[in-house]
């Protein structure tokens, strides 16, 4: 049997080289044998059953020692068709989101404008526009539109 694992290993950053942490968490699942494909927000590593299992404590193990607060992991078995398999990274953005909420103590679209700038910023230095369509999303947790999340972005980097 095949499974593949998800992990993500926080804190995330923002643009630039990925985290010490992310990096370690990788190469100790390339190190087991494992496929991995790396993302801004997490790796996906996939491989037979035993192997899998038997890389996740060095996968941890590395991720800590690196300077990870918190790793996340997701397993299921892998697709024996064929398929391509999913990266379900939307977690990893609801996460970001979840983060923010109870770090400014409201939900996104109860911030007044000020508010929810500054989550704007916080997501974008936590990486969350690395993901495909994060603008559409975190404009819907927001409550305004995408080129309101852009104007709040474009406002950051001036």
């Amino acid at each position: 049997m095949r499974l593949e694992a998800e992990f993500t290993s926080e804190p995330f950053h923002g643009e630039g080289a990925p985290p010490e942490h992310a990096v370690a968490a990788r190469d100790a699942a390339a190190e087991a044998g494992l496929d991995t494909d790396f993302g801004p927000l997490g790796t996906l590593a996939r491989g037979e059953a035993n192997e899998l299992l038997e890389a996740l404590p060095a996968i941890a193990k590395a991720a800590l020692e690196g300077g990870a607060t918190r790793v996340t992991l997701q397993l299921r078995r892998a697709d024996d068709h064929g398929s391509a398999p999913v990266v379900e990274l939307n977690d990893a953005l609801a996460r970001l989101i979840a983060d923010v909420e109870r770090e400014l103590g409201a939900k996104l679209g109860e911030l007044d404008r000020a508010g929810k700038q500054r989550a704007v910023r916080l997501l974008r230095e936590r990486g969350a526009f690395g993901l495909r369509k994060s603008v559409s999303s975190v404009a819907d947790a927001l409550g305004v539109t995408r080129f309101t999340v852009y104007n709040y972005l474009n406002r950051e980097a001036d």
